[in-house]
């Protein structure tokens, strides 16, 4: 859920937008045009519908002696709980060795601090997952 905060007069937050993803057919969410865009300076990973933006997450890119590298590729695998470093889920890029995964290591998200993948909290990589198709395009910027 998106959930926009402003501040009153007062200094308290207040809703200003709510925007929920609604489930498709079956429970099953999914995005008509999805696109991810990773730009490495800002440490974020945006999650488009078509030229709308749909989310945005923090990320962690690669150590500078293993950066992540720029260009555009797509997602070419998706794989559901494969541990290790990888936290819960795993979006291959169809640059080989490469990807978007989750981790155990909450805690280097906005650093650098990968071997070149993009990590994310394991729960925001879980909802990109469930959002994202193969195929999707993957754009990773300086």
């Amino acid at each position: 859920m998106l959930i926009r905060l402003k501040y009153g007069a007062d200094g308290q937050e207040k809703i200003n937008e709510i925007n929920p993803v609604r489930p498709g057919p079956r429970g099953k969410m999914s995005l008509s045009r999805p696109s991810i865009l990773v730009v490495k300076s800002a440490r974020t990973l945006t999650l488009y519908d078509g030229p709308s933006q749909f989310r945005s997450y923090p990320v962690a890119i690669g150590k500078p002696s293993t950066p992540t590298p720029s260009g555009n590729f797509a997602i070419a695998t998706k794989i559901m709980n494969p541990g290790g470093i990888l936290g819960t889920r795993w979006l291959g890029l169809t640059l080989p060795n490469y990807g978007i995964h989750g981790t155990p290591f909450p805690w280097t998200i906005g650093q650098m601090a990968s071997l070149g993948c993009i990590r994310m909290h394991n729960s925001h990589v879980e909802e990109v997952f469930a959002l994202v198709n193969l195929g999707t395009p993957v754009l990773i910027r300086d």
